[in-house]
């Protein structure tokens, strides 16, 4: 048994959880159950992160202490995995002084002892939204200014214009170790996924200087005091990015850190992908950890190829999708229609043309169709014949090609989640459908019997495939499936001679 462990992003809690975020968790719990189908030993973590400067003032806006404004959020992020059906072993939480900062303590205390951290003036712009300072090389114009002098320099990714901010930090020396990474990432020992992203890291990297790791108190008070000075707080990053060990007991020397790290699988979004590959893996060089193997970057979504804001009104509150649509819809189109590592638009037309048009008119009807020749001419009982089976097999190209799935496998481990439900999936079960369509077993049940248990057969054991293919991506539907034909959930079926078929329901009724 080999160990996976993949983590999220943590979550930002100055807001409550939007697609964007749930997308980033259906696309970690696919590739956290397709490796247990694997008979892998999976961690799957996910979390909140709780300190910093916009999460104070989100509090404050609400009327709240940070304390309990956190703890509220981090509640709407649990029940939205709860709500998506999410797999997560294990959700961390920045604010917990038992479980994360003792680790980010020790890595501080650490670094401090390697001499990589040091303190200094500094003068810089201050990009609230991303919680750090940027170069100007990172700005934009901003739209014209009302009394027509000139446009305000904006954040690239925010549209905010940054703070000029004067003060004195503790710096990591990220500069020391840049080279080391570059070249880790160039080489795929730290693999970068797309490609795309692996280019622009890199180039990030050739120019890449020390980076503040605190703030002063007066300005950051809500985060992890920086140990031995009481003048400074630990800047977010400094201390969110930890949650990746402190989740495995890092600071205790905790087996599971033994066991599960590196991480497999960092997947996060493409607007914090430096932190993740240029501070990360410096923090992690300049204490003698291991790097985590790769790091997937998803895009964004839009809105009827709008930018999602509260400005615009078309916030999409996933809460709201999946009491319309159901969770596996919501989950079925998210990895369908975004991009995995693209941006990609949502609009309500679209999730109902998938879902009308490829699950219930495709999956639906297919394991319908099915089901009921089964149930009305065979008693709701059909004897597998494997000889039957495997000469068929031999003699149809077609067939073969059907049930080879090693470019499903690629598309997983290349991270095209999209790919692997719309060009491999999503192809099986039309082929499925023309095949019932092309062999009309309901016309020939009693012509000729033997070719028409020979084609149920083989209908039964194209469900059985597509099912499994498919559990990870939508498992309550699939678990429905496995009822329906009796199979009880196992990959292997038990009795192969003999599949029990119990009619159900339609899986997704029309949406009208």
């Amino acid at each position: 048994m080999e160990k996976f462990y993949i983590t999220t992003a943590i979550a930002y809690v100055n807001a409550e959880p939007h697609i964007g975020f749930a997308l980033e968790l259906l696309q970690a719990d696919v590739l956290a159950r397709y490796h247990r189908l694997n008979d892998d030993n999976v961690y799957f973590l996910t979390g909140t992160d709780e300190h910093g400067t916009k999460v104070a003032e989100a509090a404050k806006k609400a009327g709240k202490e940070p304390k309990d404004f956190v703890d509220d959020i981090a509640k709407k992020y649990i029940k939205l995995a709860e709500a998506l059906n999410i797999s997560n072993n294990d959700f961390i939480r920045t604010s917990d002084k038992v479980r994360h900062w003792p680790t980010a303590i020790k890595i501080w205390n650490k670094l401090l002892e390697n001499g990589d951290l040091y303190k200094k003036d500094y003068e810089g712009l201050y990009c609230t939204g991303h919680e750090a300072f940027i170069k100007k090389s990172e700005l934009i114009d901003g739209p014209p200014s009302p009394n027509g002098f000139g446009r305000a320099s904006q954040c690239s990714v925010h549209k905010t214009e940054p703070q000029i901010v004067k003060e004195e930090n503790w710096f990591f020396r990220l500069s020391k170790y840049k080279d080391e990474i570059r070249k880790k990432i160039e080489d795929d020992e730290l693999k970068i996924v797309p490609t795309s992203r692996k280019n622009e890291i890199v180039n990030l990297l050739k120019d890449a200087e020390d980076v503040s790791f605190s703030r002063p108190i007066e300005s950051l008070k809500w985060g992890i005091p920086v140990p031995n000075d009481p003048t400074q707080t630990m800047y977010v990053w400094t201390d969110a990015l930890t949650n990746y060990i402190s989740a495995l007991g890092y600071d205790k020397d905790d087996a599971k850190f033994k066991d599960f790290w590196p991480a497999d699988v960092h997947l996060i979004g493409k607007d914090i992908l430096r932190f993740h590959a240029m501070i990360w893996p410096g923090i992690l060089l300049a204490c003698g950890i291991p790097l985590p193997k790769a790091i997937y970057v998803h895009g964004f979504i839009t809105v009827d190829d709008e930018k999602m804001s509260k400005s615009l009104g078309n916030v999409i509150d996933p809460f709201e999708l999946i009491d319309k649509y159901g969770v596996d819809a919501v989950r079925y189109f998210l990895l369908r229609e975004i991009p995995s590592d693209e941006d990609g638009d949502f609009s309500y037309k679209k999730i109902e043309d998938r879902y009308n048009g490829e699950l219930a008119n495709g999956l639906g009807n297919l394991v319908q169709r099915v089901a009921t020749l089964i149930d009305d001419k065979l008693d709701g009982e059909l004897i597998h014949n494997d000889a039957s089976f495997d000469k068929e097999l031999k003699n149809n190209d077609n067939l073969r090609d059907f049930f080879d799935d090693k470019k499903f496998d690629d598309y997983i481990s290349d991270f095209k989640l999209h790919e692997a439900l719309g060009n491999h999936i999503s192809s099986k079960i039309s082929f499925a459908n023309k095949f019932i369509d092309l062999n009309k077993p309901w016309a020939i049940v009693n012509s000729d019997p033997e070719r028409f248990i020979i084609v149920m057969n083989i209908l039964v054991l194209m469900i059985h495939n597509i099912s499994w293919l498919l559990y990870p991506f939508i498992p309550q539907t699939c678990e429905k499936i496995f009822e329906t034909f009796g199979v009880g959930g196992k990959k292997e079926i038990e009795d192969r001679f003999k599949c029990l078929i119990k009619k159900g329901q339609g899986l997704f009724p029309r949406i009208s």
